[in-house]
């Protein structure tokens, strides 16, 4: 996107230098390969469009508070108490200096929010992207909070970050600034006071670079500390498959009470990481069938849809897939793959959408799309659907399972991690998932039972017992 200080400029500028100015922005990353064309050859209308899109752009922690703002209604919350969980209670900011390979010196910019932890230490994912902005980290901070109430653990909101490409950086430059992260927070961080873990391009071997760093600074074992570590350094059987299977957990009670058999129903699923290889993993062998898949190609700086109505063979998919989660183009369409474009996967006529990549996909314009034969959405990403999106949903009687319940696997199993740590014992495999799904079932049963009894969507009634959760903690401490 091209920033906002340029726009301004540039109705005067393509006069003077000509339409070769779009293929320089292009150059430098503000215009992507696919749009250079209609920048130059309709400058003025391409300008208009990108000054329309930059007022209205979405911002991830409005949709959180006003997500917030219409439960507190709800449950008719003090003024003082709406005041103080519709903002983080703390908010770090700061510079990581990294010497990179070829010797030079360059400044990434991290961020740590704790939004909540009237119920326990602050608890949530770092993420390494290039386009992190703080509003984000604040929305997912936020969620994190309602997401670890809703399954009813002892922890709180957090979520940390910092603007970086890993694609493009060395595995020590990444060290540099897993450590450079820690260092900046050491002080404020801790199992006792805010236990980060992986998220967005972030992995095992980088929380343990951050452990390290940790440990090295406080001079002490401190396993605790961070959670999505490996297994066999502090990690959890159980942890990498957690989110995904999460998901499918409950998607396994919502087809319960729609009087659907798993193995009479197709899905979609768009991003194809972590969450969503897991939940295809169990969905399959549940006995549904997933037709299509989407994900990003960091070749094409464009995201695809694969799809075989016959359904997706996850083994095959997974041996042409890249540590990021892209698919190789090429190697899918001769395993006999369509290649269909980036919100194709919306449009399927399947039973089942799943949601899983990133927040902001199913909008107010791409809900219409769905088909009429979907009838269910789970939210295996945070915040993919906007409060527009979701009264469509719910005029058309779609049963939608939200993001911090449906995604609650991956940081109820950490907090599993986190106390085998702390005991310095661990447990089996089968042990771990068996506690994941009974945890994740209960919360299922808890938000349903409430919808019916108070008339309530799925997410007001899951927001509904977590915002109160929250705020009874916030009360019996006296904060307000």
């Amino acid at each position: 996107m091209i920033p906002a200080r340029f726009t301004n400029k540039l109705d005067n500028v393509f006069t003077t230098q000509g339409s070769a100015i779009f293929f320089v922005l292009q150059r430098c990353g503000y215009i992507e390969k696919s749009n250079v064309f209609a920048a130059a050859t309709a400058p003025h209308d391409y300008l208009r469009n990108i000054k329309a899109m930059d007022k209205k752009a979405f911002n991830p922690f409005e949709m959180a508070q006003t997500q917030f703002d219409h439960v507190a209604e709800i449950l008719g919350l003090e003024q003082g108490t709406r005041d103080l969980l519709r903002n983080p209670l703390r908010e770090y900011h700061f510079s990581i200096p990294v010497r990179m390979d070829d010797g030079t010196v360059q400044i990434f910019k991290g961020f740590r929010v704790q939004h909540n932890d009237a119920r326990g230490p602050s608890k949530g994912g770092i993420r390494f992207h290039p386009h992190e902005t703080i509003d984000t980290v604040r929305a997912l901070s936020m969620w994190m909070t309602w997401k670890c109430a809703v399954v009813d653990i002892p922890l709180g909101g957090g979520k940390g970050g910092v603007i970086c490409d890993p694609h493009s950086l060395s595995m020590r430059e990444q060290e540099l600034i897993c450590r450079g992260w820690v260092r900046q927070l050491a002080r404020d961080i801790g199992p006792l006071r805010d236990v980060p873990a992986p998220d967005v391009m972030t992995n095992g071997q980088h929380m343990l670079w951050m452990l390290d760093e940790y440990e090295a600074i406080h001079g002490a074992k401190f396993p605790g500390f961070i959670t999505g570590k490996p297994v066999g350094m502090g990690g959890s059987l159980g942890r990498t498959e957690a989110t995904g299977y999460g998901v499918i957990y409950t998607v396994r009670e919502a087809l319960k009470e729609l009087n659907l058999k798993p193995e009479n129903t197709t899905a979609s699923v768009q991003g194809f990481g972590n969450v969503a290889q897991y939940a295809i993993e169990l969905y399959h062998k549940m006995g549904g069938k997933v037709i299509c898949v989407c994900c990003w190609d960091q070749h094409d700086q464009v995201s695809y849809t694969y799809r075989k109505m016959s359904g997706v063979d996850l083994t095959e998919l997974q041996w042409i897939t890249d540590k990021f989660g892209g698919i190789d183009k090429e190697r899918a369409k001769g395993l006999g793959y369509e290649i269909l474009s980036g919100d194709a996967w919306i449009e399927q006529d399947v039973d089942i959408l799943f949601p899983a990549a990133i927040e902001n996909q199913v909008t107010g314009e791409t809900v219409k799309k769905i088909s009429k034969q979907v009838k269910l959405l789970a939210e295996g990403a945070n915040g993919p659907t906007t409060p527009d999106a979701d009264k469509v949903l719910d005029e058309r009687g779609i049963f939608l399972i939200p993001d911090f319940l449906a995604n609650a696997g991956g940081v109820t199993c950490s907090y599993f991690e986190q106390v085998q740590c702390n005991i310095n014992y661990y447990w089996d495999k089968e042990e771990v998932l068996s506690k994941l799904d009974h945890k994740m079932t209960s919360a299922f049963h808890d938000v349903s039972v409430l919808a019916k009894k108070r008339k309530l969507s799925m997410r007001n009634a899951a927001y509904v017992i977590s915002v109160n959760r929250v705020a009874s903690a916030c009360r019996d401490r006296g904060w307000v």
